[in-house]
């Protein structure tokens, strides 16, 4: 059974949820035959490339029609629950582009590495307030989580991946995808944010069960969970996604 999630790297919501899944896919009865696969999803695409700022100065596209206060607010939440999960979370991060990081996690990969970079990634950048934007640091980070310096310094420098970045960029616009975290369980089941990792298995359990209908299917149908309220805008909190309409979908919510 397959697991699909669109995410940003440097998406605090994104980091929380991800933990959040893991506790369910560690526990799943069936985890054997699970296969788990990152989609590139960025949530400031407009970002120039090979540069950075520190946050507070650069608070990006989709927080600027939000007070201090809001932001600030946003920040809180997203800090007690990273703590609530036990991961370290600072707030003086830096701010940039993720193209070339979702690049980078492309080759990470094709290295059977996906995981272990994606999280080295999110520990310098959330836990230690790296500044992973700098290729060097990406390099670096890279090296630790066990790709291929040398690799990983070619694709940085050079466009390796990039169609496939693009191509996961397509797909979330054909599933009309808002907001991440967004996670497809075997082509049936959409979980929008970050959601407790209770709902997350009850997913994986419903989707498991109706495998054999699922097969029979040409087209998969797309049931959605709708993202948390509390999950927030303007702090990668995943707005509830909708499917492609070119798909037949239920709503009925995993309870």
């Amino acid at each position: 059974m397959r697991v699909d999630i669109w995410s940003d790297l440097v998406c605090p919501w994104c980091y929380v949820g991800w933990s959040r899944l893991r506790r369910a896919l560690t526990g799943f009865t069936h985890q054997d035959e699970l296969t788990v696969r990152w989609h590139s999803y960025e949530l400031n695409p407009g970002l120039a490339r090979g540069r950075s700022e520190p946050r507070p100065g650069a608070p990006g596209r989709r927080l600027r029609d939000l007070s201090a206060e809001e932001i600030a607010r946003g920040e809180q939440r997203v800090a007690d629950a990273a703590r609530d999960e036990g991961l370290p979370y600072r707030a003086d991060r830096h701010h940039g582009s993720t193209f070339d990081l979702h690049r980078l996690l492309h080759l990470a990969t094709e290295a059977g590495r996906a995981a272990p970079t994606l999280d080295a990634l999110h520990q310098a950048h959330f836990g230690a307030g790296r500044d992973i934007f700098d290729h060097a640091v990406a390099v670096d980070v890279a090296t630790a989580a066990g790709l291929d310096p040398t690799d990983a310094r070619r694709v940085l420098a050079g466009d390796a991946y990039t169609e496939r970045v693009f191509t996961d960029q397509r797909a979330a616009h054909d599933l009309r995808i808002t907001g991440v975290p967004y996670v497809l369980i075997d082509r049936s089941i959409v979980v929008s944010g970050a959601r407790g990792s209770a709902l997350f298995t009850r997913a994986l359990d419903t989707a498991w069960a109706r495998r054999p209908r699922t097969r029979a299917r040409s087209h998969a149908e797309v049931e959605t969970v709708p993202a948390a309220a509390a999950a927030g805008a303007g702090v990668g909190g995943g707005a509830a996604a909708r499917p492609s309409r070119s798909r037949p979908h239920a709503r009925q919510p995993v309870r």
